[in-house]
């Protein structure tokens, strides 16, 4: 990907632009009305935390095989969506780092959209969304490191770059994939699924950037570490 935001023709020349939108379809299809069914599965009483986190972690496990049969049969090399092992200790460090910022710039996003008068949900979160058991935090755990890898491939990774070469524009791209990265945040409400969105620009930013995925996943990593499992663990909320 070009950081000017022209089309990678010589990593993807076999695939059309027509091919490219078909693709993106075909995977928005599938991702689409999981994404919007969750905002009503989540309320559903009898849901338990264990339940949630296996099936999120089954269809974005599933997602990103298809997104990796889709770059096979194209003839694109993984590194064309950020998953390579170059520099990775030095990716995951400016991941670490970056990530304090990072964090006092989502929290100040998210007072900001509350100001605005967008809403947020009334009362305690569902009690699926919170660990409580010892296995739970296992799988608390196993879920945070299985979502940052999937959804900064399917994200940032993939959508950015078929976005960028369907639409010649990386900025625009960025702002596509941030906002389909919120919809799967609904239950949050409306200043939640901004905040999100303000996230995964950056986490946009940083791949474009550094052309890897390394340090998005591992900021990714961080945010959902805290907010999943050590806030619930140690009481916080």
């Amino acid at each position: 990907m070009n950081h000017n935001g022209s089309s990678d023709t010589r990593d993807g020349c076999e695939l059309s632009r027509m091919g490219q939108v078909l693709e993106v379809l075909v995977f928005l299809f599938l991702i689409g009305p999981s994404m919007v069914l969750s905002l009503f599965a989540f309320q559903h009483e009898n849901a338990t935390f264990a339940f949630v986190a296996w099936a999120v972690m089954l269809r974005d496990i599933a997602l990103v095989f298809l997104i990796l049969f889709f770059i096979w049969r194209n003839g694109e090399p993984r590194e064309s969506i950020g998953l390579t092992s170059h520099n990775a200790w030095r990716e995951i460090g400016l991941g670490v780092a970056l990530y304090i910022p990072f964090f006092f710039l989502a929290g100040l996003a998210e007072q900001i959209f509350k100001a605005l008068g967008l809403s947020v949900p009334s009362g305690p979160a569902p009690s699926f969304l919170v660990p409580k058991e010892t296995t739970d935090f296992v799988i608390a755990f196993v879920l945070v490191v299985v979502v940052a890898i999937t959804e900064e491939t399917m994200f940032r990774g993939y959508l950015i770059r078929r976005f960028s070469n369907v639409t010649q524009n990386t900025a625009a791209a960025l702002v596509l994939s941030a906002a389909i990265f919120s919809i799967g945040h609904g239950y949050e409400g409306s200043a939640g699924m901004a905040t999100v969105g303000t996230m995964g620009l950056i986490f946009g930013l940083v791949y474009v950037w550094r052309r890897s995925l390394v340090a998005p996943i591992t900021m990714h990593f961080l945010q959902d570490l805290i907010g999943i499992v050590l806030v619930p663990l140690l009481g916080l909320k």
